[in-house]
């Protein structure tokens, strides 16, 4: 496992009983976790410093419980890059932190190519992915279908003074469709897919039933000299091994590393999901 272990603004303090207690900065949210199928003696909603909590509804959805005043949002940082975080539906803040792992090689990548590197980020959500391989010198391509989402990922390219960053508002399948007919090709393709969703003109997305398609598509943009590509996941019951599966059937055997991914809590590890990445020789 991958674990995210060098933040130092954002921490895992507890989690139990279908629940996290986390860190943001100098804010404490308590959120659900599916992951977190055991229970601690300790009651993390009677933690003294805590901020709010997300309680999710017997009909659906669900909403934030402040038991203290926060702020609208702040900002935390990560190896001299700063990101907004926001409490939003669903339980999201903005920000994935567990990411970092992807972030730290995806920068190691790209400073080690030497070369100019154009990167393609798809369902690219609020940018954290774009920002960090900006920063390293790559030319990004964000896409993702959600107006706020992108308008998000602007805010957090501005915060860090990023400038070559080209958002997109799009259906991946679309905008990758139209990238194969222009001609357009790519060093390095992210992608986090969702377990399900609808493109911009109402679309169906369902992971299992679309990955492996989607996977085979973008492959029609990659260079002629690639870099890598990195798939990430958070459907319920999909391993490692299907994303390695996948980018070896897509693009061949060799230079697959296909690991969970998780945070530290305590003396424990909390899986995050999982992550396939493809690499070439620079």
């Amino acid at each position: 496992m991958l674990i995210a272990k060098d933040w130092k603004d954002f921490e895992v303090l507890s989690c139990s009983n279908g629940e996290k207690l986390e860190r943001w900065g100098k804010y404490h949210l308590l959120r659900p976790d599916p992951q977190v199928i055991w229970t601690l003696q300790e009651k993390l909603e009677s933690y003294p410093k805590l901020d709010a909590i997300y309680t999710r509804s017997s009909s659906g959805g669900g909403k934030w419980d402040y038991k203290n005043k926060l702020p609208d949002e702040w900002t935390i940082g990560y190896k001299g890059l700063q990101f907004i975080i926001k409490p939003m539906g669903f339980k999201h803040t903005g920000l994935f932190p567990e990411q970092a792992v992807n972030w730290d090689d995806l920068t190691d990548i790209i400073g080690k190519a030497k070369r100019p590197v154009k990167v393609l980020n798809l369902f690219a959500y609020t940018g954290g992915a774009s920002v960090v391989c900006a920063k390293a010198g790559a030319m990004v391509t964000h896409v993702d279908a959600s107006k706020g989402m992108v308008e998000r990922a602007k805010e957090n390219a501005k915060l860090n003074n990023i400038d070559n960053i080209r958002f997109i508002i799009d259906d991946c399948t679309k905008f990758v469709e139209r990238e194969i007919r222009r001609g357009n090709f790519y060093d390095g393709i992210i992608m986090d897919p969702p377990s399900y969703g609808r493109g911009t003109n109402g679309q169906t997305w369902k992971l299992e039933n679309n990955l492996y398609e989607f996977v085979l598509l973008t492959k029609k943009v990659l260079s002629k000299n690639p870099l890598f590509v990195l798939i990430s996941s958070y459907t319920t019951g999909l391993q490692a091994g299907v994303l390695s599966n996948i980018l070896t059937l897509a693009f061949g055997s060799g230079n697959i590393n296909a690991d969970e991914i998780g945070l530290p809590c305590g003396e424990i590890v909390l899986p995050c999901g999982c992550r396939g990445l493809k690499l070439w020789k620079n």
